[in-house]
């Protein structure tokens, strides 16, 4: 066995529990969930945005979409039999709104309950729609980074890490809950046409 000097103990313990202030400011806004700051920087730069979503910046979400990872252009109908972006095109700027605003949503329910609240009827169909079309996580970062870029870009000199930080936290709450449903979609057995 071997022998530590008296105060050794004393000293491992002390180093363990040693955090700094960014430590403790981690672990106090973990123990809040998603604070008020955060929910504020979502809600101030969707104001910001919003006007411009249908047309400037439904367009960047999925060209950056696209760029990132060009197999997935035939899982949206509406790019599925075209070679570029159909700027016109209404279906692709309401698909990218409802990713937007249903990130923002998802950061006020963050802060006011804690999680992510769907309606039933929408969620089943979140989770139907992404498991047919063969969704995985893969293709949930892909939509995080591009969503993340377009509101960089978007937003300008007002973007922050933390601003990031608090659409991130968002929108990985809201691919959460889509996944769970996924998993349930998956797990109920398949009714039979015969």
């Amino acid at each position: 066995m071997t022998a530590f000097p008296p105060n050794a103990l004393k000293l491992i313990k002390y180093s363990r529990s040693k955090k700094t202030n960014f430590d403790f400011e981690r672990e106090r806004e973990r123990e809040m969930g998603f604070t008020e700051k955060q929910e504020a920087l979502v809600k101030e730069s969707w104001e910001v945005m919003k006007q411009n979503i249908p047309d400037q910046h439904s367009l960047r979400f999925f060209t950056l979409i696209l760029e990132m990872a060009p197999a997935v252009k035939n899982m949206f109908p509406f790019l599925k039999d075209s070679d570029e972006i159909p700027q016109n095109n209404p279906k692709l700027k309401n698909h990218a709104r409802i990713v937007f605003k249903m990130t923002c949503d998802s950061a006020i329910q963050l802060r006011e309950k804690g999680q992510v609240v769907l309606p039933a009827v929408l969620l089943k169909h979140l989770g139907s729609a992404h498991l047919k079309k063969g969704v995985v996580d893969s293709h949930f970062e892909v939509v995080k980074k591009a969503l993340l870029g377009t509101i960089k870009e978007a937003v300008g000199e007002s973007w922050s890490d933390e601003m990031g930080g608090a659409w991130g936290e968002a929108y990985d709450q809201l691919a959460a809950t889509i996944k769970t449903q996924m998993e349930e979609e998956a797990a109920q057995p398949q009714l039979s046409s015969n």
